[in-house]
C-alpha cells in the first residue's frame, strides 16, 4: 500500500521543481483529488507511482500534471477598485495623448481578468490604442480564455454598475440534458485586444524587455509561491514596468523588497518611481 504522506510529498517536490508552486501542509485532500483527476485525464493504465515516474524521469505528461495542479479561481472584475483606478487615473493620460498603452496580465487563468481590462479600456475611450498580453502556465485555461465563452448565470453577477456587458458580449443558448443553458461570448473587438501565451512566472528570465509595460497585473497568484520566490517574481515583473507605470497586486500580496522603488497610491496599487539597483 502506498504511504499517502510520502506520495503527497513527492507530488509537492515535482510541482515545485516544474513550476515553482508551493503546496502547503493542509492540501492532502486536494492532492488526492487532483491525482485521481490526473489519472483520468492521462488515461494512464499503471499505478500512481508509475505515472509519477513517467513525469519526473521521462518528461511525459508534464503538461497534464501542471494543468491538473494549478488553481484557477477568478471572475470578471475581481477586486473592481483596481479597474476603477485604471479607468480614472491611468487611462485618461493615454487617451489624451493618443499613445498606445501596453498592459501585462500575469496568471490570467480563464481570461476574465484580461477581458475585464479590455472592457475598462473601451469604457474610458472606445478608440484608445491598447495591447494586452495575458499569460498563464496552464495550457487548458489559456485555450478556454482564447475561446472567450462563459456561462451567463455565473458571469452575469460579476459586472460593476459602470460596465454595460451587452456592449461586449453576444448571448447564445445551448441545449443540454439539464435544459437550455445561456452562454455569453466575448465580442471580437475585445478579443483582438488580448494576446494569450504560456509562461511560468518562476522562470529565471522573462521574454520581455525591461520597461516594456505601462501596467502590470499580478493578483492573487504569488500566494502559491514561497516567500523567496515571491520576491524574485516581483523583482522580475517590476523590471518589465516603465518608470511611472502601475503595478496591481492581490489583496494578500505585498512588495516588501520594492518599497524603496515604488509609491503606494491605493489598495495594493503601486507606481514605479525608479529602477531596482543591480
Amino acid at each position: 500500500m502506498v504511504d499517502s504522506s510520502l506520495l503527497h510529498d513527492r507530488v509537492k517536490k515535482i510541482l515545485y521543481s516544474m513550476a515553482g508552486i508551493t503546496l502547503t501542509e493542509n492540501k492532502d485532500i486536494m492532492i488526492a483529488n487532483r491525482l485521481d483527476k490526473l489519472i483520468r485525464n492521462t488515461g494512464f493504465r499503471g499505478n500512481i507511482d508509475d505515472l509519477l515516474n513517467e513525469i519526473e524521469h521521462h518528461g511525459k505528461f508534464t503538461t497534464e500534471f501542471i494543468n491538473t495542479f494549478t488553481t484557477n479561481k477568478t471572475h470578471f472584475f475581481r477586486e473592481d477598485f483596481h479597474f476603477i483606478d485604471l479607468r480614472d487615473r491611468v487611462l485618461p493620460e493615454f487617451s489624451q495623448s493618443n499613445r498606445e498603452i501596453k498592459i501585462y496580465c500575469s496568471a490570467s487563468s480563464t481570461g476574465e481578468e484580461p477581458y475585464s481590462i479590455a472592457m475598462t479600456v473601451k469604457e474610458c475611450d472606445f478608440n484608445m490604442k491598447a495591447s494586452i498580453l495575458a499569460t498563464d502556465i496552464d495550457t487548458e485555461v489559456l485555450q478556454y480564455a482564447a475561446n472567450g465563452v462563459y456561462r451567463f448565470q455565473k458571469s452575469s453577477k460579476e459586472f460593476p454598475e459602470w460596465i454595460k456587458p451587452q456592449k461586449y458580449f453576444k448571448r447564445r443558448i445551448q441545449k443540454s440534458v439539464l435544459g437550455d443553458e445561456i452562454f455569453i461570448k466575448i465580442n471580437d473587438d475585445i478579443k483582438k485586444m488580448v494576446t494569450f501565451g504560456q509562461m511560468n512566472l518562476n522562470d529565471e528570465m522573462y521574454p520581455f524587455d525591461d520597461e516594456a509595460f505601462d501596467v502590470v497585473f499580478c493578483r492573487n497568484v504569488l500566494i502559491y509561491f514561497s516567500l523567496e520566490d515571491q520576491n524574485k517574481i516581483l523583482k522580475k515583473l517590476f523590471r518589465t514596468l516603465k518608470i511611472g507605470g502601475t503595478l496591481y497586486l492581490g489583496h494578500s500580496e505585498s512588495p516588501q523588497d520594492l518599497i524603496n522603488y515604488a509609491q503606494r497610491v491605493g489598495q495594493n496599487i503601486f507606481v514605479k518611481q525608479r529602477n531596482i539597483e543591480s
